[in-house]
């Protein structure tokens, strides 16, 4: 018998980015461009200082040349930016001795996007690809005194028309939908595919130079970057280390290379000899066998220990380089395999062996603007991740590579990577120079990034795979194969066999949603490329009941799910104005770009929820922007513990869930999106919500049947024994009506196992005085020791619109500062479902939020993110609750 197992045995070693040091007998000279530079319009009627890093939009609002481009309908108002040519002028001194140095190179670490460099007259060079690093020899046009550099930029949007126009054939789609008010053919540019619009962002099509620009100069050689892939072999758990150098040499030279883990006693020497130009130059180090090599783990299961490398290089006896990078050890498994009583595949992760449950979101860009994307920015979101409890993020394909200190965060954190190569909804052309610009992008982004252990998997494109097989652009069956040809020329025959030639540490796959190796047998482009039998899963449903957890797919592995909601009245405040204030209003129509979507938010909100009836027009605005959350909240929160309890389960050939993405984390500007942080980084409700679904230990309630469920779910790695608390309350009265609890079941570790089941009409009879519409659950875990394990849950026996008895709760708050902080102290008068604190616009962070209040006190924590006061907070405090919306 044939069995087909696809299992990808992968290790990875991180190096931070960036060599910390490196020096040669005559030395290495390195200059920033950096700072102010000129910028100009096609015409020349704009002439304006502008700041590299930076784009043109940027410089523009710095100047006074334009407002905020978030504010209102600003990104209709500022079409006219992209769809001009643009110059970044400057002018710079050298010194002699950089002068006469064997080689100088103008750096661009990045260009956004198609533009022609000159120096001093002469053109160097032309960029096409956002992605890439550029590098142009110029020592014979240095000169004396003052050096002109010019940076000509092209229209993003009229070269990506003029590309369009020379193929010869459509190359879908060509144009976003209206709703999203974009520009078209943006499958045509290798850049940002979303900057030309999104269903959850603006069209901002940005020019600028929006990294470093230096020049590097060296008579011998020059270390461009440094990457390891550490090898495991198993049988005798012996690690080895590979060391890649690559290196730009002006002449051919020999010496010595020694590598070194001085904390793992390992060291060797190598002979080596570099050729001239840039290669690459492998080397292996073993490990000591005696050293106990301590493993990174992902956030939740272990700590993320890292060791020192040093890399020396020495000819002649001079030191000619000198780097060291932080390393991490971890091994990580793609297993796709037969599962018992499933005509499928399984599709999960093992890290360092053992079984992850991958609980996270999806990344988008932070920033229209990416000049605009600070260190600090980033830190926030990945804590605001790791903090509610997520282990994992997938870098969405239609975005951009993230900025060296993400992936150096991510491994700090534990946060888990899936990395999509930047290709998104959309079919790309295949001729000569975009391969060869996509394959350049390729080897240089694998290069810079495969040393990070954080990165678990790199993924060809979003979308794409679904897209052709389930006919998204209408095409007709010859243009069908076309399109099945360049699918596997660019994503197969290029991409992929560059990953597999540059990583072997970790597993590739073509597609998100794919099949995964059920896709690859069948020519890379599955039938149902969404077949929740195999690999991972894309599920979207607006109209179906999301309370009714029937409605979603039992998949291996789910990387999108979501729904949408409106962000804080604060966040929207700045770029809007007092007649924009209405769920009807010409601007909340403008930001919603997802078809239908603001009706849809209402739509699954009145499925258990009245709908916002105040009189008073701002009012009314405010808590439908309130109502969407909740809505959203709930949504994700059933749908994600659905997936979580189904990790140990097959049932009709179905389950063994290994994974729970949503979509989406973070937003671009201020809109309605499926996000859970707003622009900004301010929680909404359903990132407190992520906060206890995503726990280590939960407990999942859900009927069927009429029969009331609870599963205890462990991602833990011990085995525990566990037992539910099920307490019934009247909406009308905050003390419980009774309580139940089950006997202790053994919970073993990373499984979810039934600890509770009882009919709801047996439960609510052995209650007295309960009903489906009078009263509600709430429940927790506790372990043999009467100990709480993990947060408590509640579960709803009717929608709270039906619900009889629930009174307006009428919550007063007191607001304190110690020495730990701020607090808040609530009291209520009765049961509050869907409790929500807003300071405003103080930026910071509840320590809980959104909950449901059946205790007559409760405190609440503040983390303040700026200077405040008890006095700021207790003027700015809301506290709503779902009967102040009616």
């Amino acid at each position: 018998m044939t069995q087909r197992v696809n299992v990808f045995i992968c290790v990875s070693l991180c190096l931070f980015a960036g060599v910390l040091s490196l020096f040669s007998p005559v030395t290495e000279l390195s200059v920033s461009l950096n700072g102010k530079w000129r910028l100009s319009n096609s015409n020349g009627s704009l002439l304006l200082p502008a700041q590299v890093p930076g784009c043109v939009h940027s410089a523009l609002q710095q100047q006074g040349f334009i407002l905020d481009p978030y504010f209102r309908f600003n990104d209709l108002s500022y079409r006219w930016i992209s769809l001009d040519n643009w110059t970044y002028t400057t002018t710079f001194t050298v010194a002699p001795q950089m002068r006469v140095k064997q080689k100088v190179l103008l750096v661009f670490d990045g260009v956004d996007t198609v533009a022609s460099v000159s120096l001093n007259g002469i053109t160097v060079g032309k960029t096409d690809n956002m992605f890439r690093r550029y590098d142009f020899p110029v020592r014979d046009l240095l000169k004396d005194g003052d050096n002109v550099l010019e940076v000509s930029f092209m229209s993003p949007v009229v070269y990506a028309s003029e590309r369009r126009k020379a193929s010869s054939y459509t190359v879908p789609p060509e144009c976003p939908p209206d709703v999203q008010k974009g520009e078209c053919h943006v499958n045509f540019i290798r850049k940002e595919q979303s900057s030309f619009s999104w269903d959850w962002g603006p069209s901002f099509p940005t020019l600028g130079l929006f990294k470093g620009v230096q020049l590097e100069a060296f008579d011998i050689l020059q270390l461009v970057q440094v990457s390891s892939v550490p090898l495991y072999n198993s049988s005798d758990s012996h690690w080895k280390l590979q060391v890649e150098l690559h290196v730009d040499a002006v002449q051919t030279a020999s010496g010595q290379v020694t590598i070194s883990i001085p904390e793992l006693d390992s060291e060797q020497t190598f002979q080596t000899q570099f050729l001239p130009g840039k290669t690459k130059n492998s080397f292996t180090l073993n490990i000591n066998t005696s050293s106990q090599v301590k493993l990174w783990w992902p956030s939740g299961h272990g700590d993320q220990h890292f060791y020192r490398l040093a890399v020396k290089g020495f000819q002649d006896g001079f030191l000619v380089l000198n780097a060291e990078s932080k390393v991490y050890f971890r091994t990580v498994e793609l297993v796709q395999e037969p599962v018992a009583g499933s005509p499928g595949l399984s599709f999960y992760f093992r890290i360092n062996g053992k079984p992850i449950f991958l609980k996270g979101s999806n990344w988008i860009p932070a920033h229209s603007f990416q000049d605009r994307v600070t260190p600090a920015v980033l830190r926030n979101l990945l804590q605001s991740a790791v903090d509610a409890n997520m282990n994992a993020l997938r870098v969405w394909g239609g975005g951009v590579y993230e900025q060296d200190v993400f992936y150096d965060i991510c491994d700090e954190m534990g946060i888990m990577v899936w990395q999509d190569f930047m290709f998104a909804c959309a079919m790309y052309p295949t001729e000569d120079d975009f391969i060869q610009t996509v394959r350049e992008e390729v080897v240089q982004q694998v290069h810079r990034l495969k040393s990070h252990p954080s990165i678990i998997i790199w993924s060809g494109n979003n979308e794409n795979e679904a897209a052709l097989a389930t006919a998204w652009f209408n095409i007709t069956v010859a243009e069908r194969q076309r399109f099945l040809k360049d699918y596997v020329t660019l994503y197969v025959d290029n991409i992929r066999k560059i990953v597999q030639e540059e990583d072997q540490s970790r597993p590739f796959i073509v597609s998100s949603p794919t099949n995964g190796a059920e896709s690859e047998q069948e020519g890379w482009v599955a039938a149902n490329p969404s077949d929740p039998r195999y690999g991972d899963v894309h599920f979207y449903s607006y109209t179906l009941d999301c309370w009714d957890w029937r409605t979603f797919p039992r998949a291996r592995f789910t990387s999108e799910y979501g729904f949408q909601s409106w962000p804080s009245f604060s966040t929207l405040q700045p770029v809007s104005i007092k007649e924009d204030w209405s769920y009807d209003s010409k601007f909340t129509s403008h930001r919603q770009h997802h078809d239908s979507g603001n009706q849809q938010m209402l739509l699954q909100a009145a499925l258990h929820f009245k709908l916002p009836n105040s009189t008073d027009p701002l009012k009314r605005f405010t808590d439908t922007l309130y109502i969407t959350q909740v809505m959203q909240a709930q949504c994700v929160k059933t749908q994600t513990e659905f997936y979580r309890r189904s990790r140990s389960e097959i049932i009709g050939g179905l389950g063994q869930t290994m994974g729970a993405l949503y979509w989406q984390l973070n937003d671009i500007w201020q809109a309605p999106s499926w996000s859970s942080i707003e622009f900004g980084g301010k929680w909404k409700m359903l990132h407190y919500f992520a906060q206890s679904f995503f726990s280590a230990v939960l407990p999942v309630g859900f009927e069927e049947d009429e029969t009331l469920l609870i599963y205890a779910v462990s991602d833990l790695s011990n085995d525990l024994k566990l037992r539910a608390v099920v307490t019934v309350y009247s909406w009308s009265d905050l003390d419980p009506v009774c309580s139940l609890t089950s006997d202790l079941q053994l919970v073993p570790e990373g499984s979810a196992v039934p600890v509770f089941k009882q009919r709801v009409a047996a439960l609510l009879a052995g209650c007295g005085r309960c009903s489906r519409l009078t009263c509600l659950l709430t429940f927790h875990l506790e372990d043999d020791g009467g100990r709480q394990q993990g947060p408590t849950n509640h579960h709803f026996l009717s929608s709270p619109k039906d619900a009889e008895g629930l009174q307006t709760a009428n919550i007063t708050a007191k607001v304190q500062q110690d020495e730990s902080g701020f607090s808040i102290t609530l009291h209520s008068s009765s049961v509050a479902p869907f409790v929500w604190l807003d300071v405003g616009n103080v930026p910071g962070r509840f320590s809980s939020n959104g909950f449901l209040m059946v205790s007559r006190n409760r405190t609440v924590g503040f983390s303040a993110w700026r200077p405040t006061s008890v006095a700021e907070l207790s003027s700015s405090l809301t506290v709503t609750s779902l009967t102040d919306v009616y």
